[in-house]
């Protein structure tokens, strides 16, 4: 179900903060014309630590409203409150959410025993597919292979978005895991070298801005097409790099800003790029004729 390319949305908000909710809706169905296989909304890369309760479960509501019967919808819960957690994905799942996209416990650094408990917990608590979220660089502890291993043996946690940027430990986890259990990179540029590795997909940042072309990438790879796969991968890797210029959403909502497609808005504590990064992002998008390809699918 959630194989292939999935996008992590980002959330648009007005420039006075609030949701955006027609914007919303706009690029939701914008993943849907591109064809991509599925949607994340509430995950990192769409500010989830800064929407309410309600915000939260009326994006997801948004995304499924539009997705349903189409493409599966897999909805971010995650956080260091287990309870709160469950809580959160419980309703979810009442919404119609087809699974839940769950980052490891942050700041407080728990053991892997500790990890694999949580985890654990949730999946006995909801029953819905679950994929591991695991991103040492942003929550400061890893999910290690062996823990991965133990975790893949309860039936209702089918994979993981692996974004420790490290493609030793990502092969590690091919190696040991189940084949049918879900791979997927959280990095735009380790795609290729994960599937390669024999991964399942990729929840992308850079498919907010190219959905069609970050999915073909996917499916000429799991299809045996690296020469294409390759073609895509370095045609558009300086702008899966510029999207981490600085801290992401920071650069992909810029970069979608000067595409029309959303208003240039985050909630604190981001804050629009420098001045000096903001023309990088723009001559990036030049470079590959997205504005002016953006601006002409918006007009038609």
């Amino acid at each position: 179900m959630f194989s292939g390319t999935g996008t992590a949305l980002v959330t648009p908000f007005l420039s006075d903060g609030s949701l955006d909710e027609p914007t919303l809706r706009s690029l939701v169905q914008r993943q849907l014309d591109a064809g991509i296989n599925f949607l994340v909304p509430c995950g990192t890369t769409g500010e989830s630590p800064t929407l309410s309760h309600a915000e939260h479960l009326r994006v997801v509501e948004i995304t499924l409203e539009l997705a349903k019967g189409k493409v599966p919808v897999l909805a971010g819960a995650g956080g260091y409150n287990t309870g709160e957690v469950i809580s959160l994905a419980r309703e979810l799942k009442s919404l119609g959410a087809d699974g839940i996209l769950s980052v490891t416990p942050y700041y407080n650094k728990p053991t892997q025993e500790g990890l694999y408990q949580h985890f654990k917990a949730i999946a006995s608590a909801v029953d819905l597919p679950i994929i591991l979220y695991s991103v040492q660089g942003r929550t400061g502890v890893n999910v290690e292979p062996s823990t991965v291993l133990r975790l893949s043996r309860i039936e209702n946690i089918v994979g993981i978005k692996e974004a420790s940027g490290n493609i030793n430990q990502m092969g590690a986890i091919l190696r040991q895991v189940p084949e049918d259990f879900l791979v997927l990179s959280g990095d735009d540029s380790l795609t290729l070298p994960l599937l390669a590795l024999g991964g399942h997909g990729l929840i992308s940042v850079a498919s907010n801005e190219i959905p069609a072309e970050m999915t073909r990438l996917v499916h000429a790879a799991r299809s045996g097409d690296f020469a294409e796969a390759r073609r895509l991968h370095y045609r558009y890797l300086p702008l899966m790099d510029i999207n981490f210029i600085e801290s992401n959403p920071i650069p992909v909502k810029a970069a979608m800003a000067e595409m029309g497609l959303l208003q240039p808005s985050w909630r604190l504590p981001l804050v629009p790029p420098r001045p000096e990064n903001r023309e990088r992002i723009r001559a990036i998008l030049e470079s590959l004729n997205l504005v002016e390809r953006a601006h002409a699918a918006i007009s038609h």
